[in-house]
């Protein structure tokens, strides 16, 4: 680590508060922004790519939505296992070397769930996905962090976008490839292409490169309680991240059975969600240099309510895809604008942080979908569907609760 490690990510030092607007001094966007955001865009291919694939493999392989939800779990529990490697990884290979391993793994898991023939095999594949695809994002978001420093909010929320720009067209091919009649595996085996390009960059960062190659603190430095402020902002990041998989899994089918969209088209109809994410993501970027980072949590959170609510209560197409947009755009801040919080209360901690997150994340996103898979099954995925408002009122207390009352009262005048 760095000596400029008290700052990075918005202020870990102490000097600003969470929901203070950040610096916007930063290095500009070099080879190292390249293969980070290389990453992001790795594994958003995939997420949103398998997302609208999901009722395509339920349909081929003749499971119930419980199993399909399995799937989740199963890539879920991978990144919970990155979560607990995380750490050891960088300590032997840094930031670089784990980069590396997590995509190769990826790739490793998306050509046996390209082979599947059964659950059983598709299942293990989403596991090794989950472990590779975590593995290369808790390298590439810390580095991101201690890169950027003060305007790290910023360029999580662009990196993010440019991840969501380009995985918005993952839906659009897994459709396009399943009407065409290949099935959806061409769509998702680009992946494969993705992961060398981020093979490809790692090797351009110059050597020695401190957030890339720096080693994190010692163990015995890098056991000390992280503040309750930590936990309640990763309490709320969890509940955004358990909404963002929500909706990636069953909005293809939620389309599908309250608008009677065919399958194909449904699933390309989570374009719309993605494309909210994207162009949420690049304008939370843009505004994170004016507006606190809770005034744009607020608006997300609120853009997210009335867009599951369209999309809801919706049982024609165009309503329904309205609001998956406006779900999307409302969706985009909340992951980056939390991580952002999460790095900065970890202070130099941050390999550390990213492995907890990794494992409370994984959680979360393994047992959203399952559960909302199984009531689905007991009931219809738009009752499922009910558990969205309930996470987004636990994340928005659990981020009012983050503020200690030093907080509070500047948020009303700057955010």
């Amino acid at each position: 680590m760095t000596g400029s490690d008290t700052d990075s990510g918005g202020g870990a030092s102490g000097t600003r508060s969470p929901g203070a607007p950040p610096s916007p001094s930063a290095p500009g966007r070099d080879v190292l922004t390249g293969f980070g955001y290389s990453g992001l865009v790795t594994w958003a291919w995939f997420i949103y790519g398998f997302g609208a694939a999901l009722p395509l493999l339920r349909e081929e392989q003749g499971t119930s939505r419980t199993v399909m939800g399995m799937h989740s779990l199963c890539m879920s529990m991978g990144a919970m296992v990155a979560g607990i490697l995380v750490l050891p990884l960088v300590r032997r290979f840094r930031r670089r070397g784990t980069s590396r391993i997590g995509a190769l793994v990826l790739c490793a898991g998306t050509v046996l769930l390209c082979l599947a023939d059964r659950p059983q095999i598709s299942l293990v594949a989403v596991l090794l996905v989950g472990v590779g695809g975590a593995s290369l994002v808790n390298s590439v978001s810390p580095a991101l962090t201690e890169h950027h420093g003060r305007a790290s909010a910023g360029v999580l929320s662009e990196g993010n976008a440019v991840a969501s720009s380009v995985g918005l067209l993952a839906p659009l091919c897994v459709g396009l490839a399943h009407g065409l009649g290949w099935t959806w595996r061409p769509a998702i085996a680009l992946v494969l292409l993705l992961a060398a390009l981020v093979l490809l960059l790692s090797g351009k960062v110059p050597a020695r490169t401190p957030a890339l190659d720096a080693a994190p603190p010692p163990a015995a430095r890098d056991t000390g309680s992280l503040p309750l402020s930590f936990w309640l902002i990763l309490g709320m990041v969890v509940a955004a991240v358990g909404v963002e998989f929500a909706c990636t899994s069953w909005a293809a089918d939620l389309l599908h059975q309250r608008t009677g969209l065919s399958s194909g088209a449904a699933s390309a109809g989570l374009t719309t969600v993605v494309a909210g994410m994207a162009v949420g993501r690049f304008t939370t970027g843009l505004l994170s240099r004016t507006f606190s980072t809770l005034r744009l949590l607020k608006i997300s959170v609120l853009l997210t309510a009335v867009g599951w609510a369209l999309a809801w209560v919706s049982t024609h197409p165009a309503p329904a895809l309205f609001g998956f947009v406006l779900l999307g755009l409302g969706l985009a801040g909340q992951y980056p604008l939390g991580l952002s919080l999460v790095f900065s209360a970890a202070g130099p901690h941050r390999d550390r942080a990213s492995g907890i997150l990794s494992i409370y994340v994984g959680a979360g996103a393994a047992l959203t979908p399952f559960l909302l898979g199984a009531v689905a099954d007991a009931s219809s995925t738009h009752t499922a569907f009910l558990a969205v408002p309930i996470m987004l009122g636990v994340g928005i207390l659990l981020l009012f609760l983050s503020r200690g009352p030093s907080d509070r009262s500047p948020v009303s005048a700057g955010g």
